[in-house]
């Protein structure tokens, strides 16, 4: 998606950005703030210029790269209520939502940088993460398979939650029973 005021990028230079971006999400998210921007655009499959044209310095790249995940599991939520009922789209969210949140656990190191240098990542996130969870909460409470007083904050809370308790990648069988939990408590019952 293109800076507000700037031209869109010409098709081989997106994919260039979102393989950038795609690298640097592995990369940050296993080598911390230690990961050399060399390292990145070779797993990138591009020269160091590429990457330099794109992010000018280390903290854009770590800030694109945790902007461009966020966006993605934001826009994940209409994409799987696309496909599938509210309940199991909800729930597939909420997979990828645990992975959100591991992802930035690894990036942290490298996150903290963007921080130090001045700008704060996390700005819209929260907004956006609420807005996410609405919009499958509303689909859910619409084909009355949700409880209609669920709120997205506390669905969030609760999901962090899961992510601090069983949020390591050897974890994610316990993680999978606390987000089936979670969903049960959702689900709406009549009369009840």
């Amino acid at each position: 998606m293109p800076e507000p005021g700037r031209r869109p990028l010409r098709a081989d230079a997106q994919r260039n950005r979102e393989r950038l971006l795609d690298a640097a999400v592995r990369a940050f998210s296993q080598g911390g703030a230690e990961v050399t921007l060399d390292a990145v655009a070779r797993d990138a499959g591009v020269g160091i210029g590429t990457l330099y044209r794109h992010f000018p310095t280390r903290e854009a790249l770590v800030e694109a790269a945790y902007r461009n995940e966020l966006e993605k599991l934001c826009d994940a939520a209409g994409e799987l209520l696309e496909r599938l009922p509210p309940v199991p789209a909800t729930r597939a969210w909420m997979d990828l939502f645990i992975d959100y949140l591991s992802t930035k656990r690894g990036m942290a190191d490298a996150l903290r940088l963007v921080i130090a240098a001045g700008t704060n990542p996390f700005a819209q996130s929260r907004d956006r993460l609420l807005a996410a969870v609405g919009e499958l909460l509303a689909a859910g409470v619409a084909a009355k398979t949700v409880r209609p007083d669920a709120a997205a904050a506390d669905v969030l809370t609760a999901l962090s939650g899961v992510s601090l308790a069983a949020g390591a990648p050897e974890q994610r069988d316990q993680a999978g029973r606390l987000l089936d939990l979670l969903l049960d408590g959702l689900r709406y019952r009549a009369g009840g």
